[in-house]
């Protein structure tokens, strides 16, 4: 074999330092990168080692070779059971592909995909090693800047049909899928909680139904004194959770249909902004208005903090935490803009992404399903994905807008004889107690227009995927519009009016299929579904 052939192919792609480090980073071994081709090449047999070596440690572990999931496993009938994905998730990394071959020193470059992993550095990834026509075969995958996107090859998102479903009393803050897809909760400032199942609601949006009108709210449940801000369900049992303003978490058995209250309260003490059930079931986080999430014991209700946290400032509330689809990682969003990754096991915090939205407050976030990337949202009116492993930022989506704050703004005026006018420039029509006084001490007076108060509305918009990962969805809150980007290449692919009066609050995806929920200030909840 010449390597001066192969080592000149490599200075002259400006690719020899680089792959020398890679492999030594690999290996855990020193290397001068300014030694000549052989070093690097004597560390192959050592480098296939390694990769053999975890690979048959995976094997060992019963950890596939592909990270991802079994898209051919059936789906048990049983509630909590994990629907089989309709596609596999997408590889949001871009890779150049290098294949060495080291017997002639030819060098190819091409676009490839990951099959197999072996071993990789910060920037590098070996593939494989393998023998073919009694060549040693190098396989090695640079990444491209991680927010260089895919243009003209954008997927398009399918038609989606929608329907009001129902109303509650007041704004609906949030909504929660079944982790098996059959049911949807919707929880509202009116501190009430209403369970939709999903086979109703497809029924009644039958063109031609036989059985008349059907009703797809199964359980209404009333057991908190403020507003509801997040919901979730177990993993494997008939058991929603909800996380409230009064500072409680709150567990409902919607097996049981007589049942309105909780049979479980866990008293916290901070606003309870957001919670999320570790996949055994065993465990929750509630993200609260603390800088830190509380770790509860489901069973105990002992409460645990992280000993190692890095350095928050006071306007560190979380806006979001959610476990990753293993549990061992999890990751909170937080009003100072900051995206932080949390272990799972120690609750050590593993990265932070401070300022990830800038100085705008970071209002959810969530892993992708191989853990691998996180998705988040901010009130800078950008989404954006990074990459667990590094912090890098990989995507980001442009085009909708998320306003710092809505502001209601009232005024009263007293008009004669004896009756009151209100005047609502943004927003619905507010009563308070001081109507009364108002009505009591004047009504006599001539017309008196009162400037009265602000009513400020925070509003927590999400960003989300769908089912297979495919695109990323949201809400255009200037434009009433929910927007939707393909994932893989940033592009905008669609906007759709979202039938609501004002801007939804909030939208969830269904796992298990083309569906999803939005609701918001006007009260109102809409399930959406894909057009076959």
């Amino acid at each position: 074999m010449e390597s001066s052939g192969v080592e000149q192919i490599l200075q002259d792609g400006k690719l020899f330092r680089q792959a020398a480090s890679a492999v030594a980073s690999a290996t855990m071994t020193p290397l001068n990168v300014e030694a000549r081709l052989i070093s690097f090449l004597s560390l192959l047999p050592r480098l296939l080692f390694v990769g053999l070596a975890v690979e048959k440690d995976e094997i060992g572990r019963g950890v596939p070779l592909n990270p991802l999931f079994d898209s051919g496993s059936s789906i048990p009938v049983a509630y909590g059971s994990i629907p089989a994905p309709r596609a596999a998730a997408v590889d949001f990394r871009q890779f150049t592909c290098f294949v060495v071959w080291l017997s002639t020193g030819a060098f190819r470059l091409g676009i490839g995909d990951v099959k197999h992993l072996y071993c990789r550095t910060d920037r590098f990834v070996l593939l494989s090693l393998g023998q073919r026509e009694n060549a040693l075969i190098l396989h090695f995958f640079h990444e491209i800047s991680a927010v260089q996107d895919t243009k003209g090859s954008s997927k398009n998102f399918p038609k989606h049909e929608t329907r009001h479903l129902s109303e509650h009393k007041n704004i609906a803050r949030c909504a929660r899928f079944s982790p098996d897809g059959r049911f949807v909760a919707t929880g509202s400032a009116d501190t009430s909680i209403k369970l939709f199942e999903i086979a109703k609601i497809k029924q009644m949006m039958l063109p031609d139904s036989r059985e008349g009108p059907v009703r797809p709210v199964i359980r209404t449940f009333y057991d908190h004194m403020q507003p509801i801000n997040d919901l979730d369900f177990h993993p494997q049992n008939t058991v929603l959770i909800s996380g409230g303003k009064d500072h409680t978490i709150k567990f409902f058995d919607f097996s049981k249909a007589t049942a309105k209250r909780a049979y479980r309260v866990i008293q916290d003490t901070h606003n309870v902004r957001s919670v999320s059930f570790h996949p055994s079931g065993d465990f929750l986080l509630a993200g609260t208005d603390h800088q830190i999430a509380h770790l509860y014991d489901v069973n105990t209700f002992q409460c645990y903090l992280s000993a190692n946290v890095p350095e928050i400032g006071v306007n560190g509330a979380i806006n979001q935490v959610r476990y990753s689809s293993t549990g061992g990682m999890y990751v909170t969003a937080s009003k100072d803009g900051a995206i932080r990754l949390w272990d799972g096991v120690s609750a050590n915090c593993v990265r932070s992404i401070v300022g990830a939205h800038g100085t705008a407050e970071a209002t959810s976030a969530n892993f992708t399903k191989d853990q691998r990337f996180v998705l988040s949202c901010g009130k800078d009116s950008t989404v954006k994905l990074w990459e667990v492993g590094t912090g890098r930022l990989v995507k980001q989506y442009l085009g909708a807008s998320h306003t710092q704050l809505r502001c209601q703004v009232c005024w009263i005026a007293c008009c004669f004889p004896s009756f009151l006018v209100y005047l609502v420039f943004t927003g619905l029509v507010i009563a308070t107690p001081l109507t009364s006084f108002f009505f009591r001490f004047f009504p006599l007076l001539p017309i008196l227009t009162i400037p009265f108060f602000w009513v400020l509305q925070y509003v927590s918009l999400q960003a989300v995927f769908n089912d297979t990962e495919e695109f990323v969805l949201t809400i255009d809150e200037l434009s009433n519009e929910i927007v939707i980007w393909d994932a893989l290449t940033a592009e905008k692919v669609a906007r759709w009016p979202s039938n609501h009066i004002g801007a939804p609050r909030w939208i969830e995806h269904s796992p298990a299929e083309a569906a999803f929920i939005t609701c918001g200030t006007d009260r109102s909840v809409r399930f959406w579904k894909e057009t076959l």
